[in-house]
């Protein structure tokens, strides 16, 4: 049974299904490329599984190692569970490489909320760019893509073939529509591809920072381009300077030093706001800005939201102003 989400916020999921936080059960997990395997996660019997649309994610809490780890939803929106892709990475803190050596069939594994900041929202031509695990995102948005009938390309690169999830599915469902790119064979031209696109086609890519640079770089001012992160870029701090933070509800007031972001320090004094990332990557810590031009640095925000300054994520963005009053 599915239930529709009325926000994406964590307290807005919860309260209004009673779905998270939850244990939900491994019903099936599957290797899908070297290093990838995905799993199927299915909710306690009885309990709805809420609605979600192509480009959310989930928060999965991963106690053995003290991490909660973000996952783009991969399956086929409607389904009854909810599927994640997960890249054993080399250079993995604990959470990837967890998952793999510990979790298998009829395990549980905690869920804590539920999100989407990089929502399908387009009715004309689209043009799906994946790098790597990158094509977790998209993978739910081809299907998406496909149900309303709009026309769509996936244009698909990674280090191998072997390397990269969902190849064969892929390109047995849809043929040409996909393009593949791969490492010491045949290379993605960016500004080739862009440049062709006609006016009103939309541009939606996930994977490297590097990928995802060149693709704004080169895209025309016609052609709208959504971008997803899953790792922040390189910031530098060393002007970073220290500043007031004043809470509008709460009434208290903190100076934020160099090298501690707001979320720490308001935490030290006493201020609760929900966090997971704290990179500037999940969008949990969102707070309202209510006075002062915050310094955004996170890979959420788009260029308009940020000039709005209405919002802001306090574990990586910081104040241009000598204060900042937030609604907390």
């Amino acid at each position: 049974m599915l239930v529709p989400l009325s926000s994406s916020s964590i307290e807005t999921v919860a309260g209004g299904t009673g779905v998270f936080p939850s244990e939900f059960s491994v019903v099936r997990r599957r290797s899908v490329a070297d290093a990838v395997m995905t799993l199927d996660l299915a909710p306690p019997a009885g309990t709805p599984l809420p609605q979600w649309s192509a480009g959310a994610h989930i928060d999965v809490d991963i106690p053995q190692a003290g991490l909660t780890r973000q996952y783009s939803l991969c399956g086929p929106p409607g389904a009854d569970f909810l599927r994640i892709a997960v890249l054993r990475e080399p250079e993995s803190r604990g959470g990837s490489s967890w998952l793999h050596s510990h979790v298998a069939e009829g395990e549980t594994l905690r869920i804590s909320g539920l999100r989407n900041n990089f929502a399908f929202a387009v009715s004309g031509p689209v043009v799906f760019v994946a790098g790597g695990i990158g094509i977790t995102p998209i993978r739910a948005m081809i299907e998406e893509a496909r149900s309303r009938g709009v026309q769509w390309e996936l244009h698909y690169a990674g280090r191998s073939a072997e390397s990269m999830a969902f190849v064969a599915e892929l390109t047995a469902l849809y043929g040409d529509r996909v393009t593949l790119y791969s490492s010491g064979t045949r290379r993605l031209d960016v500004p080739g591809l862009l440049q062709r696109l006609s006016p009103g086609t939309s541009v939606y890519a996930c994977g490297p920072s590097r990928l995802l640079c060149a693709i704004e770089n080169a895209a025309p001012t016609h052609v709208p381009v959504r971008t997803e992160r899953f790792a922040a870029d390189d910031i530098d701090t060393s002007q970073d300077e220290a500043f007031e933070v004043r809470c509008a509800r709460s009434g208290v007031r903190r100076t934020v030093p160099a090298g501690e972001s707001i979320l720490v320090a308001l935490r030290d004094a006493g201020v609760r706001q929900v966090s997971q990332c704290e990179e500037g990557v999940c969008g949990s810590c969102e707070t309202t800005v209510l006075e002062g031009v915050p310094d955004h640095r996170d890979i959420l925000l788009t260029d308009e939201e940020r000039a709005e300054n209405n919002v802001m994520m306090i574990c990586v963005s910081r104040a241009k102003t000598s204060h900042l009053t937030l609604d907390l």
